[in-house]
């Protein structure tokens, strides 16, 4: 009789079940980031993973930073959970701690997609650039709606299905400023927006605005801050006869440009080039510069620091 062997390699019933059983668990695990920062002192992480272990976390990674100037401690978790744990569970479990180290904190499901209300004015640059990286999955957010004082760029928002706003603004008309502000405010709270992005918006925003908005609006500022602030900064560059242009992504504060920095970028030029040449070469900088402070937020990545920001990329 002759009694054939099942090959090495192939899977007994056994190690099926164990291997289904494995992927079964990794699918329904949930996965949560959490951002802090606090006053130092030891025993942080400890105290913070500890909790995590009691909720069943399983840490996928794990960055933090200590400022000695300001004795403040900074730190970014994400992790998952098996089961059908909630991001509120976790919060409720996770308050106790924040509240004994005097955290500033946020806890929140990585699923979830930043709800982003773009602003635009006449230059659709960085708008163009933001909808394609959406579309095409690079830039992992959602944009229920955009909002702009022309309406040069409504044809493109239908393009990509999206509704446009056009709420026009007189220069000197106070009164239609603050009627055209609380629009966009009952538009951030209806779409229940997380991030509001000044994408090229050629508007100041009023200092109640800007208080309203506190670390959920970014601006991209066509320049490397703080430099050549104003009118025409490629021009002033120009006539300064600089080597390198920049870009500044920033939060948005009622100190005009004067917000945290989120990211900047630079680009070599030299004196062959005119003004024009020098714009050219910016708005692409501005582009990727924006994108990425915008991909930063979204991950839940930056960490205010009194008037400079802690970036964990």
């Amino acid at each position: 009789m002759t009694v054939r062997h099942a090959p090495s390699h192939a899977p007994s019933a056994a190690s099926s079940v164990s291997a289904a059983t494995t992927a079964a668990s990794a699918a329904a695990a949930s996965r949560f980031i959490l951002k802090l920062s606090c006053p130092d002192q030891a025993g942080i992480v400890h105290a913070v993973t500890g909790v995590l272990l009691e909720q069943g976390g399983n840490i996928l990674t794990s960055a933090q930073h200590g400022d000695a100037d300001h004795r403040r401690f900074f730190m970014r978790i994400e992790f998952e959970c098996a089961g059908s744990t909630s991001v509120h569970t976790l919060r409720e479990a996770f308050a106790p701690l924040a509240q004994r180290l005097a955290m500033d904190w946020e806890l929140v499901d990585a699923r979830r997609k930043t709800r982003v209300l773009l602003l635009v004015s006449k230059l659709g640059h960085c708008l163009n650039d933001l909808l394609f990286r959406v579309q095409t999955g690079h830039l992992a957010i959602e944009i229920p709606a955009i909002v702009s004082n022309h309406r040069d760029f409504y044809q493109l928002a239908a393009s990509h299905d999206i509704p446009f706003h056009h709420l026009p603004l007189l220069q000197a008309d106070e009164a239609q400023k603050q009627a055209q502000e609380r629009k966009i405010r009952e538009l951030i709270e209806e779409q229940q927006i997380d991030l509001v992005v000044l994408a090229r918006y050629m508007q100041i925003l009023s200092p109640q605005m800007c208080e309203f908005l506190q670390a959920r609006a970014i601006n991209i500022h066509h320049s490397f801050l703080p430099s050549f602030k104003g009118a025409r900064p490629y021009h002033q560059a120009h006539e300064r006869g600089v080597k390198l242009i920049g870009a500044t992504a920033h939060y948005v504060t009622s100190d005009l440009d004067e917000g945290p920095i989120i990211e900047q970028d630079v680009a070599r030029i030299d004196h062959s080039m005119t003004p024009d040449q020098l714009v050219a070469i910016g708005r692409d900088v501005e582009c990727v510069t924006l994108a990425r402070a915008i991909q930063w937020h979204a991950e839940h990545r930056v960490l205010l620091n009194g008037h400079r920001t802690v970036v964990f990329r």
